[in-house]
């Protein structure tokens, strides 16, 4: 049981801030992602046009601002 969660919550945040970003993991990772997605059935798209209207008429609201 956590009887100081403020004390792990600073160690945890700085265990994050010194740790060194690893390229070569986070591409294992992303190939991981894709293989899973492949085998599910998630990726590729049947189409890759579905929904493009909404993403087009999202484009256009968010670079108006």
């Amino acid at each position: 049981m956590i009887t100081n969660p403020e004390l792990v919550a600073r160690f945890e945040k700085e265990r994050i801030r010194r740790a060194k970003p690893d390229y070569e993991q986070n591409i294992r990772i992303v190939e991981a992602l894709l293989l899973e997605a492949i085998s599910l059935g998630a990726f590729p798209p049947k189409d890759p046009l579905e929904g493009i209207e909404v993403d087009i008429r999202l484009a256009k609201v968010l670079n108006s601002v």
